[in-house]
This record gives structure tokens, sequence and C-alpha cells, in this order.
């Protein structure tokens, strides 16, 4: 019994990210990808793991870090995807054009997919901003425009709901896409065997099966959280220096972001840590585990498979070393 509590109170820094037709993992020393290709086959891809805090202690500061990982996050996970993607190239390859044609002219193979990895994770993070952050602050001005008698407190609280509101809705519209379905299957399997490596079980099919697929480190719950704690934030800044002005109030959420992505990953560290054993974490993270209804589905064995493989690629020397 005492050693089956033990077993269960385990939690793993290891992390991981659905791929097309894979799953990357990543743990304490090294990143794997494993990639199911056209012929059925797992392809292994393994890398040592190099840590920017490792030369600049300062980015590995609490508060700090978080943004430092997060946009770390974004540049790993896009290189991954670009990765599995070449194993599923489109049927019809259009000529390229003249701007892909100066590219591959001027830029070597590494400086262009440098540049290509660069400009995804602007457009990504550009994209989750506008989305999450901007948007709503315009869509609330125009509709106040309407009811210039209307509340500051009002104003703040129609914002947080658009944010939130917008952000399910992505989520939803996303999980309708057929593409993205085996991608949230591959999702869910990664949770699963997380799961079921810090249960102490075997890793096998059988017993990654039968685990739950949300995992509250889970990147949907991250960006939930960090919409959440923005609108905490926002709402404590605006009640202190009131401004109606949408381009003001935009800078200012722009101002918040690294603080509010650096609060959230210290508070995705804690519950990661706590959520079985306190009350407090699981009622915090069930927002956000409930979101990822739409971003995890139930995978298949073919899926188990390529997830119990990468993260025994990633498993530390040293045991205990990715231990939170």
């Amino acid at each position: 019994m005492a050693e089956e509590k033990q077993s269960c109170a385990f939690r793993t820094s290891i992390g991981g990210q659905a791929l097309i037709e894979g799953i990357m993992m990543r743990g304490p020393e090294k990143q794997a990808i494993v990639v199911r290709d056209q012929e059925g086959n797992l392809v292994e891809k393994v890398e040592d793991l190099k840590f920017i805090k490792d030369r600049y202690p300062i980015l590995g500061v609490p508060l700090i870090r978080g943004t430092v990982n997060f946009l770390a996050a974004m540049v790993n996970g896009v290189k991954a995807l670009m990765y599995s993607a070449d194993f599923y190239p489109e049927e019809e390859v259009s000529q390229p054009s003249k701007f892909e044609l100066w590219l591959e002219k001027h830029l070597s193979s590494k400086k262009l997919e440098s540049a290509v990895v660069t400009l995804a994770v602007m457009l990504g993070v550009g994209l989750s901003v506008f989305l999450f952050m901007i948007l709503p602050t315009f869509l609330t001005g125009g509709i106040l425009h309407f009811f210039p008698g209307f509340p500051l407190w009002g104003r703040n609280l129609v914002e947080g709901f658009l944010k939130i509101a917008i952000f399910l809705l992505y989520l939803i519209v996303c999980s309708k896409q057929k593409d993205i379905y085996r991608v949230f299957q591959y999702h869910g399997a990664e949770h699963k065997t997380i799961f079921c490596y810090e249960a102490g079980l075997p890793l096998t099919v059988e017993n990654v099966r039968v685990q739950p697929r949300h995992h509250p480190r889970c990147g949907t719950s991250f960006l939930f959280v960090v919409i959440f704690v923005s609108i905490l934030f926002s709402g404590v800044v605006f009640g202190i220096w009131p401004m109606t002005n949408v381009w003001l109030r935009s800078l200012v959420h722009l101002l918040l972001l690294p603080l509010v992505v650096g609060v959230t990953y210290e508070f995705n560290r804690w519950v990661g840590r706590h959520v079985q054993d306190s009350g407090l974490a699981r009622v915090l993270t069930a927002p956000g585990m409930w979101m990822q209804n739409f971003t995890t589905n139930e995978p298949d064995d073919s899926m188990i498979e390529c997830a119990i493989r990468s993260l025994e690629l990633v498993l530390p020397s040293e045991k205990g070393k990715d231990e939170w």
C-alpha cells in the first residue's frame, strides 16, 4: 500500500506535443520525435537538450523563465511539426513562387529553415495575442460605444467574457476540422502515456489505454490560464488606472503579457505537482481540464505505441531526475 501511494504521488517534468502522425516528448536530458510513416513504421529522432538557462542563469529565474520556456516550446514545436509533415507531403505540389525561389537562392537550407520557423512562431504568437487579447478589447470598445455611461467595472467584465468566449469558439472550430482530429488523438495518447508513467505502471498499450486523456499540465490548460490571469491583472490595473481608449488598453495588455505568462507558468508547475493531493489545485485546474475535451480525443493502439516509444526515448539516465 505504501509503495502504491508513493508511485501515485510521482510527478514527472516530462511533457510532449502531438504532431502529424506522431508525438514529440521532451525530457530532462533529451527530446524525441517519433512519427509513423506511410508504411506504418515508427521513425525516431532523438536529440540531446541544451538549455538557454545554463548559459544565462537569469533566464531560469521564476517569472522570467515562463516567457523564455514558452517561446522555446513554440520554436521546438514548429520544428517538430515541420519534421513530421515531411513524411506526408501534399499530393499536388504547386510550382514555387518567385519569393520562394529567391529565398532558396539567397539562403542556405539551415538559414531558410530558421527563417521559416521564426516567421511561424511570430505568426502563431501574433495570432494568439490578436484573437485572445486585442480583438476582445476592440469588440468591447465597439459594443460600449453605444452605451457611453456603462461603468468601467462592467467594461472589464464584458472584455473578460469575450476573451473566454473567443477562446472557447476557437477550440470548438479547431476540434471540428477533420485533419486536426487525428492530431488530437495523438494528443490524447501523449497524456495517457505520461499518466501511466507517473502511476508507476509498465508502459504497455493495455496500461496506457485506461488512463485519463486530460492532463493538468496540458498546453490547452496553460492558454486558458493565461487568458484568465490576464483578465485578473487587467482588472486590477484598469481599476487603479481607469482608461477607455482601446489603443491604450491594448498596449497595457501587451505590456502585461510577459508577467501574465510568467505567473501562469509557475501556476502550471504548482498544479502539476499537487493536483492529486490538493483540493484547491483540482478546483483551479477544472476549467482548463474541461477545455481539453475539445483538444484531446481517444487514441487507437498504434498511436499509443508511438507515444510509449517517444516517452521511453527521453527517460532520464538517473532515476528521479525528471521528478518535480
